[in-house]
């Protein structure tokens, strides 16, 4: 069982009782704002369309940045083997849900973007939750952009038709180590930004449930409003892989609205050692197979606590890119050439490790819900999964 992969290509749909929307907010224009996508609990719709998976050329420009390929082929590459895909959420349908949502903060990884995490955002908003999807400007997102104001000539060169809107947009791309930079500091400076990133973000949400007015600079068919007095804010989480994953673990540092984090294979080298200590909330580590090494379980070890809950899994037969979509959207042997599968069905592997997530959400935020059922799975108790890690740790290493 679970060593065949799907033929069927697609970001799997979600499985919860409730229908899914997306849209994007992004609030002041400038560097310094806040950028998400945000997943959330739904009315049926009949008109509502699916967004692409890719939301414009640019992003796979940026791909092409972060993977050292020429942009002009791999645009084609790209839109050929990833452009028809669509995200399993309904663009700005109308907000709808019986109860309070808890919410989820999402902190994507190294070279990702805030679309990039369908499968996991919408599976959580499927079953009551408010997901915002953060895409980070601290360099480390593939591609992202904000608006700066136009200039006078630009103003003065334009028709007085196309004039009313002031504000030009700004690509941003992934920076790349230079050669002979030692990575640390490049990556705690970043951590420590996506950490306030996904503050800014809780704190956007905050102020629109409390209905403060905010301004979304995209013009998109979403009304706020409705989400007005809609979240839980006592039942708040961080989730994020790889470099989302410290950045939960940094985020949770700084912030005690979060009441827990799961980190999805995470990479621990950008935090500071001083840090374990000061993480009180209890963690969830689920891992791939073959992603981790000695060195990083350590610090991920650094992190148990006999009074607090920190768990750990590793799921069987799954790769570092078992978590992101693009695991989905490719055909076994380009999947496995890539590294974008392992030998364990992505759609069998995503679901393990979202029941695992809801059971320890209900856990940790004391939801009356049924995922209590998937608690064996925090124990590692499934034949996919494996209690704790497949590396060997030295004792001393820890």
């Amino acid at each position: 069982m679970g060593n065949t992969c799907s033929n069927h290509l697609g970001i799997p749909p979600a499985k919860g009782p409730n229908a899914v929307g997306c849209t994007d907010f992004m609030m002041d224009h400038t560097v310094k704002g806040t950028f998400f996508r945000i997943y959330y609990p739904c009315q049926e719709t009949e008109k509502a369309e699916r967004p692409d998976w890719v939301p414009c050329k640019e992003y796979f420009n940026g791909l092409a940045d972060f993977m050292k390929i020429n942009r002009t082929l791999s645009e084609r590459i790209f839109n050929y083997l990833f452009g028809s895909f669509k995200i399993p959420a309904f663009l700005d349908a109308p907000f709808k849900s019986n109860e309070k949502c808890p919410v989820v903060i999402f902190s994507h990884g190294l070279g990702a973007f805030r679309t990039l995490y369908s499968a996991v955002c919408a599976e959580l908003a499927s079953q009551g939750f408010i997901v915002a999807s953060v895409e980070h400007r601290d360099q480390s997102a593939s591609a992202t952009y904000y608006f700066r104001e136009k200039t006078e000539s630009e103003r003065a060169s334009e028709t007085s038709a196309s004039a009313q809107d002031n504000l030009v947009q700004e690509w941003m791309y992934y920076r790349s180590l230079k050669h002979g930079e030692s990575e640390f500091p490049v990556r705690n400076k970043q951590v420590k930004q996506r950490a306030d990133e996904c503050i800014l973000a809780l704190d956007t949400l905050i102020k629109i449930n409390s209905g403060i007015p905010v301004q979304n600079v995209l013009k998109t068919q979403f009304d706020w409003t409705t989400l007005e007095n809609s979240m839980d804010m006592c039942r708040i989480a961080a989730v994020g892989h790889s470099f989302g994953g410290a950045t939960v673990i940094e985020a949770l540092c700084k912030e005690v609205k979060f009441k827990c984090g799961i980190a999805l294979d995470a990479w621990m080298t950008p935090l500071d050692d001083e840090l374990y200590h000061r993480v009180k909330q209890p963690i969830f580590f689920i891992n791939s197979e073959k992603f981790q090494w000695a060195g990083n379980i350590s610090r991920m070890r650094k992190l148990d606590s006999a009074v607090i809950q920190r768990k750990m899994i590793t799921i069987r037969g799954t790769v570092h890119q078992s978590f992101p979509d693009f695991t989905f959207l490719t055909g076994n042997w380009i999947g496995k050439l890539m590294k974008l599968k392992g030998e364990l069905d992505p759609e069998l592997a995503i679901d393990l490790s979202n029941k695992a997530t809801l059971a320890f959400l209900q856990r940790h935020l004391g939801l009356e819900k049924n995922f209590n059922r998937w608690d064996p799975l925090i124990d590692g108790q499934d034949e996919n999964l494996i209690q704790g890690t497949n590396v060997t740790v030295l004792q001393s290493a820890i």
